[in-house]
């Protein structure tokens, strides 16, 4: 076993002992994670009287800027923060995490995201408010005076007392992590992987050039990473909901039908491609939420640290912008990738595939009376006889854990392998002994290959240029992503270290970059997965121990209705 194999067992072990921590139910796990994100979700919604909905229309007021005020304390303006955060979120999550959780839990997993969507913009709220309460302006620095830093690990340290701060500690090592891994080095691996898949381009020149381009804006600090952020997201945004749009037009009489086939599978799944273990509910909701928090970031802590460095001297306001973020991120944008990738029949589909056999996303499987599958790793070779396996009671090759009927060694799909395939040494060995380490064959696509399948069948009417859409958005959402991400760990290091680490995390920050692009997808998002649920623990328990204070603030500022005095003022002046 080498070092990669290694390291990939490792990351197997957390994910199944971290990431998927939870209760058996019958033959069906419910993690810890599901629990948590719903159940503090649904806690906080009822707490603020459903926030999301009665305040809704006063978050976009606020977001448009009608009162800004440029004398107060902050580095960003309210729509830098909110673009700063949505460039974090509207990213890898929407293209690729939407099509990733169709893939596993089938179109009901669609369900389960509107879910943690809907609550997650009362836990967004709550978040952000307490950022922006507890944030931390330097004064003691003069180079780097008027900064200002927050985010979780101030509020737990702050509000709750000097005797929690090694929870805020903890948790501002967790999210510096999880920046390394969620949002820099799956941004990194997608967009290597679409361009190494699409255009033949090295993972490792697609990765230079996305490291030195993250390194040349995050270098500039909160200021540049707004300005770029503030044209780069609303700008990658209406390209991909343009494109996605025409397809729901093109395709508008099977939209009362898709919506029907999400409600109906979320509550009883019947069609998980995957095999028999995405047609169990509960995995079909958990792989929704799940998704859904790579998607909207909700409870997770990483938005408030963009949004404490907003202009407001007024907690809520800022609230109430971040609110927004799940709705647009998830409840829009992901709603029209999922009607994508359903509508056009792209999510069980079964295209000619290039089955790189050490690329990560190879699996093996094993096929029951029923017809479905479940993931089992040999013991030995796997041996096929003209392109079909020779025992079909034993694993044999599969494509995201769908299992490849017939497997070819040319693309054109004329010469049916026969041969042994070696899942240690990750190559085929064709009987008359050549050495192969990849193969062909007709597959289902996960992740943004997916998602460009569905672009490319749904804009096919007007040409066969629709998946470029989704390529062309998978770099701008991975670098705005990265970018955004890149704050929010600096701040964790200064939180930890003091703002002489800032530079130092940069430029580890711009190396994991590059790292993320090489390594397997396989072990890059389940670490993503680890780490998220981890990172989520401290800040829901903040949440719940402050919930009092922060109904208090909130329910006190809608009381006093401040905007109104500030756009008086500003009408007056």
């Amino acid at each position: 076993m080498d070092f990669a194999d290694g390291f990939a067992n490792i990351v197997a072990w957390l994910n199944h002992n971290v990431a998927e921590f939870g209760f058996t139910i019958g033959e069906e796990k419910l993690t810890l994670q599901v629990v948590l994100l719903l159940g503090i979700g649904l806690y906080l919604t009822l707490n603020l009287g459903f926030i999301q909905i009665r305040r809704f229309v006063h978050g976009f007021a606020v977001a448009t800027g009608r009162y800004d005020d440029p004398d107060d304390p902050g580095d960003v303006s309210h729509f830098q923060a909110l673009t700063t955060a949505l460039s974090a979120t509207v990213g890898i999550g929407n293209i690729a995490g939407a099509a990733t959780a169709i893939h596993w839990g089938g179109p009901g997993a669609l369900f389960w995201m509107w879910m943690t969507a809907f609550l997650g913009m009362a836990t967004k709220f709550s978040e952000v408010t307490l950022a922006q309460k507890f944030r931390d302006v330097e004064e003691t620095s003069a180079k780097y005076s008027g900064t200002v830093s927050g985010g979780p690990m101030y509020y737990i340290e702050r509000g709750l007392g000097p005797r929690w701060k090694p929870v805020a500690a903890f948790f501002a090592i967790m999210l510096g992590l999880t920046a390394f891994m969620t949002g820099n080095a799956i941004q990194a691996n997608t967009v290597a992987d679409s361009m190494f898949t699409q255009f033949n381009i090295s993972k490792v020149l697609t990765g230079l050039v996305t490291s030195a381009i993250v390194g040349l804006v995050i270098l500039g600090g909160i200021t540049r990473i707004g300005r770029v952020t503030s044209i780069l997201a609303p700008f990658m945004a209406a390209i991909y909901v343009t494109g996605a749009l025409i397809i729901i037009i093109l395709n508008f009489g099977q939209v009362p039908g898709t919506f029907a086939l999400i409600f109906r599978e979320a509550f009883n799944p019947t069609a998980g491609v995957a095999g028999t273990g995405a047609g169990a509910f509960l995995v079909t909701m958990m792989w929704g939420v799940r998704r859904g928090l790579f998607s909207n970031e909700a409870g997770q802590g990483s938005a408030p640290i963009a949004h404490a460095a907003a202009k407001t001297d007024e907690p809520v306001s800022e609230g109430v912008v971040a609110l927004l973020e799940p709705f647009i991120d998830t409840i829009v944008i992901v709603t029209m990738t999922a009607l994508v990738v359903i509508m056009t029949g792209a999510w069980d589909s079964r295209v000619p595939t290039q089955i790189t056999l050490d690329g990560g996303d190879v699996s093996y499987v094993v096929i029951d009376d029923s017809g479905g599958s479940a993931p089992l790793e040999p013991t030995g070779t796997v041996r096929y006889t003209a392109g079909r396996p020779a025992n079909t009671t034993e694993p044999h090759l599969a494509w995201h854990e769908v299992s490849v009927k017939e497997i070819f060694e040319d693309e054109e799909q004329t010469q049916p392998f026969t041969g042994s395939v070696d899942p240690v040494q990750q190559v085929a060995l064709t009987d008359d002994g050549r050495e192969l380490s990849t193969l062909y064959g007709n597959a289902v696509e996960s992740g943004a290959p997916l998602t460009q399948l569905g672009f490319r069948r749904g804009l096919a009417p007007l040409g066969d240029w629709g998946h470029y859409i989704v390529i062309f958005s998978v770099l701008l959402f991975a670098l705005s992503t990265a970018i955004s991400w890149s704050y929010y760990g600096d701040r964790c290091a200064n939180y930890l270290f003091g703002a002489k680490a800032v530079i130092p995390y940069k430029l580890m920050f711009v190396g994991m970059h590059f790292i993320g692009a090489v390594l397997p997808l396989a072990v890059v998002w389940s670490l993503g997965d680890v780490f998220l649920a981890i990172v989520i623990v401290p800040n829901l328990i903040a949440l719940v121990f402050l919930s009092r204070h922060l109904k208090g603030m909130t329910d006190n500022y809608f009381e006093r209705t401040p905007w109104v005095r500030a756009g008086d003022a500003r009408r007056a002046g």
